[in-house]
């Protein structure tokens, strides 16, 4: 009972935090045409609202950094001013911005670089979305009560005078008539203003109750476990019904595909964090998708589903299910070409462990490039590092390049293949279930979310044309028909197509890491505590997981 309930506040704090879960900021590591930027976006949790930004850049040169917000749904005509990016001071190479996000939907930051290379631009795709609700301190409400009840009882003793005074000569004494006004005046004076707060409360109330109706709520589905024929089959429904806002801008009919997937599902077990799969599931409808499942060990699962739309709009989609133990003919029959998507794989290791227990890591610490590691064996004798700051623990709030190091069993570097695009994945995880976010080597964004926005863009001008956005069936074809085309090329030609798409170069002679096969994730962790961080990457065909248990401090 007592376990039940930790699941379900668990859970619970899971579903009432938005998209990338407990993990607000937006991190992008990319080229605004010859500058190499790194910028951080930090949108606010009301809109409207700031959003602060942060540029990193070690190139020199540059004149100008400015920023500023672009609607999907308003086009480059509905576009402000930009304003200006300005260097820290004491920090080179870091500018600082503030954005007014007015509107809820998809946005971007356009940032613009100009200085002696020429000039350069890249967008940073943003929800502007309202996630909290501010409550004002109960000693500052009673003090603009009272405050308030002073100006009701001061307007209606002025009024209430000047139904007397304003009538008579200067030492004049009130009679009877001239009393009875002013208590008249009082009165009417009183009266008025009652209606006037109450006019005020129902105005405040109807605003306040518009904007808890347009908030973010995320969408809620339920996960099933099915036996067919011996195989086990996850099916993943999202409900819809309860959208009150953005209806179009966040459309289960307009997905589109991410890195070549129309959804990214990842499974987690509760508490020992030992399994982890990342799955590829088909649509069957809409909002009902369906994928096979190996035959994990039973527990308690998290469920993640990352989706992204036509009007960039990406979200996380969570969720729980319990999944049973495996029948014995499944385990002694299994074989990984059951699986039902080319690029789903799963991962077995050990239990998630505290930090005074590492110390049975397989690998144990290293040194790597002249930083303390932790390294850990991959299923294929190949070994993964993570590099660890010099104190060997992170700091909530600062910006890191999470960096892994592959090398071949032999302890040479690995030659590491894409794998959905990218030279590497990863997926932290706070063990208190609080923190969940996907990783690329060039951010924490969608870039489907990135690119779609580009094309509108570089398409249209003006506001979206809401009455002639695609057929929706027609479109749900097409992507589906796209996505069963791309897996079924080889995996050297699908990834050729997902690496142009994605826009994303590897660079494999990383100076700081000469000598090694390297990929950093840039990434900041949003709170102090224990976190397990999943890593993916791809060797000689195979997809190769491993995982991290690292402490983060203030």
């Amino acid at each position: 009972m007592k376990k039940s309930l930790l699941y379900i506040s668990l859970f619970l704090i899971l579903i009432l935090l938005p998209s990338h879960i407990g993990s607000p900021g937006v991190t992008l590591e990319g080229a605004a045409g010859p500058y190499n930027l790194t910028v951080v976006v930090n949108s606010p949790d009301v809109i409207p609202g700031t959003a602060s930004v942060d540029i990193y850049t070690t190139d020199r040169g540059i004149d100008s950094i400015s920023v500023k917000p672009m609607y999907w749904y308003a086009g480059t005509k509905g576009t402000p001013k930009s304003d200006p990016a300005l260097p820290v001071d004491g920090e080179p190479g870091h500018y600082k911005a503030e954005v007014w996000l007015m509107s809820s939907g998809t946005a971007g930051i356009s940032v613009n670089v100009t200085g002696r290379e020429g000039k350069g631009e890249i967008l940073v795709p943003v929800m502007a979305v309202s996630t909290a609700k501010k409550e004002m301190e109960a000693s500052l409400g009673w003090t603009l009560a009272g405050l308030g009840l002073f100006l009701v009882i001061l307007m209606t003793t002025i009024i209430s005078l000047s139904m007397k005074d304003s009538q008579r000569d200067p030492g004049e004494k009130p009679d009877k008539k001239t009393r009875r006004k002013r208590w008249i005046g009082a009165l009417i004076g009183m009266v008025v203003l009652i209606l006037l707060l109450w006019g005020g409360n129902n105005w405040w109330k109807s605003w306040a109750k518009n904007y808890s109706r347009y908030m973010y709520k995320p969408y809620t589905a339920t996960t099933e476990i099915k036996s067919s024929n011996g195989i086990q089959k996850l099916v993943f429904n999202i409900d819809s019904t309860k959208l009150e806002s953005l209806y179009l801008t966040r459309s289960l009919n307009y997905l589109v595909p991410d890195h070549g997937k129309i959804m990214h599902m990842f499974l987690l077990r509760e508490n020992k964090l030992d399994v982890f799969a990342h799955l590829h599931p088909t649509r069957l409808d809409s909002s009902t998708f369906e994928t096979i499942i190996p035959p994990l060990p039973p527990g308690n699962y998290y469920v993640f589903t990352d989706v992204s739309r036509l009007s960039g709009f990406s979200e996380t989609i969570a969720d729980t299910v319990t999944i049973g133990e495996a029948s014995p003919q499944l385990v002694n029959s299994w074989n990984d070409s059951l699986l039902m998507d080319v690029d789903d794989t799963y991962y077995i290791t050990d239990p998630y462990i505290e930090d005074a227990e590492k110390e049975i890591l397989p690998g144990g610490d290293i040194v790597i490039c002249g930083s303390p590691g932790e390294r850990t064996r991959l299923p294929d004798g190949s070994w993964v590092t993570l590099e660890l700051p010099e104190e060997k623990v992170f700091r909530s709030g600062q910006l890191y390049d999470l960096t892994i190091v592959v090398d071949d069993p032999d302890g040479n570097p690995a030659e590491l293949e894409p794998y959905l695009g990218m030279m590497g994945h990863a997926v932290v995880f706070k063990s208190d279930g609080s923190v969940y976010i996907h990783l690329h080597p060039v951010g924490s964004y969608s870039t489907a979310s990135q690119q779609t926005m580009l094309s509108r863009f570089q398409g249209e001008s003006g506001m979206v044309d809401w009455d002639n956005l695609p057929d929706p069936v027609i479109f749900m074809d097409s992507v589906d028909n796209y996505i069963t085309y791309l897996n079924k090329l080889s995996d050297e030609k699908r990834e050729e197509i997902l690496l142009a798409d994605m826009d994303h170069d590897y660079d494999a002679d990383d100076p700081e890491h000469e000598g090694h096969s390297s990929v950093s994730f840039p990434y900041t962790f949003p709170t102090s505590g224990n976190y397990r961080i999943y890593v993916q990457m791809k060797r000689k065909g195979k997809i190769l997981n491993g995982a991290f248990d690292v402490v983060v401090e203030e």
